[in-house]
């Protein structure tokens, strides 16, 4: 179970790091979509260093549940955003991030408990 918590960890952490610097440099298809959505380049500068943030957080053992609460928040909310925009499909895709993160965070807390 260790190994596919640990795999999960990378995925997810290299998608938030993915998705954090897609918003940070801009591209295109995510500044058309924000800003669609009613976010200022500030913000979507902002929420792209949340998500790298997270990311991070995720990788470092000591930080890896508040990477995983902070990369949580981060997918909730891109994933309401696309829901928002009427991309039902896309929306529940971007619901499997926030499954899995809610999965390692039960079971990092399920970890931590066991241990005291």
């Amino acid at each position: 179970m260790n190994k596919i918590i640990l795999a999960l960890t990378i995925i997810i952490a290299l998608l938030s790091l993915a998705a954090g610097t897609a918003k940070i440099m801009q591209t295109p298809q995510e500044v058309e979509f924000l800003t669609g959505q009613g976010l200022s380049l500030n913000l979507i500068m902002a929420f792209g260093i949340i998500q790298i943030l997270g990311g991070i957080l995720l990788l470092v053992p000591k930080t890896k549940l508040i990477g995983a609460v902070i990369s949580l928040i981060a997918f909730t909310a891109s994933a309401i955003l696309v829901f928002s925009s009427g991309n039902i499909n896309f929306g529940v895709i971007s619901m499997i991030p926030v499954a899995i993160l809610i999965f390692m965070i039960y079971k990092t807390i399920g970890i931590k408990k066991a241990a005291n």
